[in-house]
């Protein structure tokens, strides 16, 4: 617990002046922690980053993350958009497992273009989103470290139903719908004396969703985890694992608040 405790707050020391100051900085900081975990997805999956499948993969990843003026400059130098970059990172993947006569097969193909969708959208909808503004980033990050903290204790003290045994053992319906509650009450705090000019009504509503689906985040890294029979992604983070043991929710939570157009 200590241990959890000192690193989070390290962790959040140093990610919170990044998220405050935005632009560039923000933004090379977001790419550093989706090749961190998009490293640690090949890993579970027993490839490796620095491989030509790896690399094909990593270039495909930085041009679906890139922001809509990056791309539109890109666009302009290339003739070419994000999503056909992505594409033929499709095309480059099935001819190598040719050329290595399937020792990288299609299903490892195919697991290399979902993990970047996986780690790429959600970390682009996080540039997306401070690019909109910081009020809506933080409360977005407050609704999920809320979610993930409220669940954790609240499951601790009273839970006692298992909510998914199969993929999480540890997480109980009881923690489940303490982490909404959490979320509910700081959404509200924060949106109150922040000043954000959306409905109460719409900001509890926001609130619970995103909840549900951080929370559905963290059990589909939990399964992917237990699919591969690992403890964490990574070990980058004492106490908490990898990077996308700590952004699994985030991933879910920033694309929800675009769909919704809550931003």
């Amino acid at each position: 617990m200590k241990q959890r405790i000192v690193t989070g707050a390290i962790a959040a020391a140093l990610f919170i002046p990044f998220v405050i100051i935005g632009g560039i900085p923000f933004i090379l900081l977001v790419y550093i922690l989706a090749t961190i975990g998009f490293q640690e997805l090949l890993k579970m999956k027993g490839r490796s980053l620095m491989s030509v499948p790896g690399l094909i993969s990593l270039v495909a990843l930085y041009a679906f993350m890139l922001p809509g003026d990056w791309s539109q400059q890109v666009y302009e130098w290339t003739g070419y958009l994000k999503v056909e970059f992505v594409f033929m990172a499709v095309i480059l993947l099935l001819i190598h497992t040719v050329v290595v006569k399937n020792s990288f097969t299609f299903d490892d193909a195919a697991f290399a273009i979902l993990g970047t969708l996986y780690v790429g959208l959600g970390f682009y909808y996080l540039i997306e989103t401070r690019e909109s503004g910081l009020a809506v980033l933080v409360f977005a990050l407050l609704v999920v470290w809320f979610t993930d903290s409220g669940a954790y204790f609240t499951g601790r003290k009273i839970g006692k139903r298992k909510l998914w045994p199969e993929i999480s053992p540890n997480k109980t319906i009881e923690g489940f719908v303490g982490g909404i509650i959490w979320a509910v009450g700081i959404a509200l705090i924060f949106a109150y004396f922040a000043g954000m000019e959306q409905p109460m009504v719409l900001v509890v509503i926001v609130a619970i969703v995103a909840s549900i689906f951080g929370q559905l985040g963290d059990l589909v890294e939990s399964a992917l985890k237990r699919h591969f029979n690992v403890k964490d992604s990574g070990k980058m983070l004492p106490g908490h694992g990898g990077i996308l043991d700590r952004f699994d929710s985030i991933l879910f939570v920033m694309p929800l608040l675009h769909f919704l157009h809550f931003i």
